[in-house]
């Protein structure tokens, strides 16, 4: 049903000025004509007019007073708007004083993709909000979970939104902040982390149980943009973030100054004061292959620096998931990361196929350090790092791992009471009694005493001649051992003369063969014998007729030669 707008004078001299044609349509002969079409034009006025507004006569009359400028006369009661329609909210009551306001996983757009990518954080208090506490994380369509991004204690947000974006797309450097994994199309989850809370969560694709938006599509980029009104997300074709590089909204505490060179300038405490960049972190020692639990697997840092570090503006990268970094790094000092344990928690592969790589990432993204443990990872060994006698680096499996200390390289693994280790094998072997009891005799000349067994062994010497070899055999210039002599052939001076002969076998084959192919002619005569009796008379018949034939020509032929 058409809804009737509330009456008012202009609407009267509209609808007056609409309907006012109707009477001059209609060729009116005679006065009753005129009268009907008037009656009826005017009925149709009151259809659409409301019952409490005036007729379109006195609509008409009106129209004159309409057009004067009338500033004193009292306000028209049917202007008035009336107290039953709903009036709009202002914004949707918030419980968290930050919020998520976009998402767009970006899209690739004339060949350069995670064009768009962004994430729109909104404050929803006038004033300036502390980010100490606040993370973003993302989580993709198996369930693993990546911390975009961590704010620094001491950062604020002084705008009314923070705009994030993808380190690697085009545009990152319009944005207050940046992070390093891309969002997927399909399926994904952010939620907003307020000290380890969840305050916010927005998800897309996945299931239908999930209650979540509909998934992004390739072939018709959008935003998931919330409305302040409702506090629902609705995708938007055209959605512009909005940012000013001159009036950045993240603040940031100042990077701390580099110490002076002047031996004489005052320290302060300088020296003492936590960098906020991770240059100067190092891998010193990783253990994957664990023995018992993979709580035990851990990754070592080494601060080479002389100022602590602040390990909340680090993180490790592993199989393209980054991972932050919590505590302070003293200086020369070490700390060991357990991944099990740590509010992201994975695992490490114990022995990869080819190879592991871990990267340890600064806050500007950039790669510090890279450790690359290969295949062939023994169980309850570490990966460590060592320095030879020329001071170079080289890394080495050691039997004694040690988290959070200096590595100690042990080539073997430590025995268990009653075994020693076997040097040529790398394994424990039951230990002798000769060889558990110390003794303080020496072996005589041309012996040593057999670590593994403790018995005194012979030494071998190269300079004895070897053993005659026994009869019938000969000794193998190549491996100096006994061989079997080979026989020699005594018939080779000889000519080998082939002989030719018949025998009786032979002539008895041939005969069953020829009787065989008697017996199946035979056959074939007595089974076919009418249609052989037919194809005879046949051939005879026609041979007949041809010679028959040829004897008229030669009779014809003398004839005429021989009138």
């Amino acid at each position: 049903m058409k809804k009737i707008l509330p009456f008012s004078r202009p609407r009267a001299v509209a609808l007056f000025a609409r309907w006012t044609p109707c009477l001059l349509d209609f060729r009116l002969p005679t006065i009753p004509h005129f009268l009907l079409a008037a009656a009826f034009c005017f009925m149709q006025l009151q259809l659409v007019l409301p019952p409490h507004s005036p007729t379109a006569l006195s609509a008409k009359s009106e129209i004159s007073e309409s057009t004067a400028p009338q500033p004193d006369s009292p306000t028209d009661p049917s202007l008035e708007v009336p107290s039953d329609l709903p009036t709009p909210s202002e914004t949707f009551d918030f419980t968290s004083d930050l919020i998520i306001k976009a998402v767009n996983p970006g899209y690739t757009i004339d060949q350069q993709s995670d064009v768009g990518e962004l994430i729109e954080l909104h404050k929803t208090t006038d004033t300036p909000l502390s980010l100490a506490g606040y993370a973003v994380r993302y989580t993709n369509s198996s369930g693993n979970s990546t911390l975009l991004l961590n704010f620094d204690e001491s950062s604020f947000l002084a705008g009314e939104t923070l705009l994030l974006r993808l380190a690697r797309s085009p545009g990152s450097d319009q944005s207050d902040a940046t992070y390093m994994t891309t969002l997927a199309m399909s399926t994904g989850r952010i939620d907003l982390l307020h000290y380890y809370d969840v305050v916010d969560t927005v998800c897309w694709g996945g299931k239908k149980s999930d209650s979540c938006l509909p998934a992004f599509k390739k072939a018709n980029p959008t935003t998931l943009v919330r409305d302040l009104q409702t506090g629902e997300f609705v995708h938007l074709e055209v959605y512009q973030p909005a940012f000013d590089s001159d009036h950045p909204s993240l603040i940031q505490p100042d990077p701390p100054s580099p110490p002076s060179s002047d031996p004489d300038s005052p320290s302060d405490e300088s020296a003492d004061r936590p960098s906020g960049s991770c240059r100067g972190l190092e891998f010193s020692e990783i253990y994957t292959y664990y023995a018992n639990d993979k709580a035990e697997q851990f990754v070592e840092l080494y601060n080479s620096t002389s100022s602590p570090i602040l390990l909340q503006h680090c993180s490790l990268r592993y199989k393209n998931k980054t991972y932050p970094l919590t505590g302070e790094l003293a200086p020369e000092s070490y700390h060991a990361y357990y991944p099990a344990s740590g509010s992201l928690a994975f695992t490490f592969t114990k022995n990869p196929t080819a190879s592991g790589t871990v990267e340890l990432v600064d806050a500007d993204g950039s790669v510090l350090d890279s450790l690359v443990y290969s295949h062939g990872q023994k169980k309850s060994t570490s990966f460590a790092r060592f320095f030879d006698t020329s001071a170079d680096e080289v890394w080495m499996q050691t039997y004694q791992p040690t988290p959070g200390a200096p590595n100690i390289h042990q080539e073997f693994r430590t025995c268990p009471a009653g075994k020693v280790i076997n040097p040529a094998t790398g394994n424990c072997v039951k230990a002798t009694a000769s060889a558990k009891t110390s003794t303080s005799a020496e072996c005589p000349d041309g012996k040593y005493r057999n670590p593994l067994t403790g018995r005194c062994k012979k030494i071998s010497t190269n300079s004895s001649e070897p053993k005659p070899c026994a009869e019938g055999y000969e000794r193998n210039p190549e491996t100096n051992r006994c061989r079997k002599k080979t026989s020699v052939n005594a018939g080779a001076g000889y000519a080998l003369v082939p002989t030719t002969h018949s025998d009786k076998s032979t002539f008895i084959a041939l005969g069953v063969v020829a009787l065989l192919v008697s017996l199946g002619s035979i056959y074939i005569i007595l089974q076919f014998r009418h249609e052989l009796t037919r194809a005879t008379r046949k051939t005879r018949q026609r041979l007949h007729h041809i010679l028959k034939h040829l004897i008229s020509r030669c009779t014809r032929f003398h004839r005429h030669k021989n009138p």
